[in-house]
């Protein structure tokens, strides 16, 4: 640009301030958008892990799920509800069934524990527009209660998904 163009920018632009920034992190600015993981080659696999029943007796149902391992304070499952942890990676389940969504879970968890991320978020959907109803949301708790590398998980507030997502808490990796 020519000088006078270059003054006339800096006149119309006036001076300029770099923008202050909080050092609070927000979660919901903070999160990650959610990534399928999956590939074609993944849905003709068949699954490693065993199709067994799963026990629900343990896991808090109805609209919202919840659960944790023995011995966790209650504190830190309270803290998961309300989304206080950040939220390190997350995976969408939309548009897979039970056997393509149970290995990519497994795939998903498998990642997260090898970066040794402590919060993933797994969207699961709420089975609105199922004929079968949230078969997914039904089935996740089991899978996720059999996962050595699970410490707790509970369905997300309202502004990260609400009852069709929820956020899992992982072991540290040694």
């Amino acid at each position: 640009m020519s000088s006078a163009k270059d003054n006339l920018f800096a006149d119309l632009v006036g001076t300029v301030a770099p923008i202050k920034r909080n050092n609070r992190i927000s979660p919901s600015l903070n999160t990650p958008k959610p990534k399928a993981r999956f590939s074609s080659a993944d849905l003709g696999d068949t699954l490693d892990e065993s199709l067994a029943a799963a026990d629900f007796s343990e896991i808090e149902t109805g609209d919202t799920l919840s659960w944790h391992k023995p011995g966790l304070q209650k504190s830190i499952l309270r803290k998961l509800r309300k989304g206080q942890f950040a939220v390190m990676d997350e995976l969408d389940l939309h548009g897979l069934n039970q056997v393509q969504a149970k290995k990519v879970v497994a795939q998903f968890l498998a990642h997260a524990l090898a970066m040794n991320f402590s919060c993933v978020r797994v969207v699961h959907g709420k089975g609105n527009r199922s004929e079968y109803g949230p078969v997914l949301k039904r089935a996740i708790g089991g899978w996720l209660v059999k996962r050595q590398e699970v410490v707790a998980f509970a369905s997300t507030p309202s502004h990260d998904g609400g009852t069709g997502a929820i956020y899992v808490l992982l072991t540290k990796r040694k």
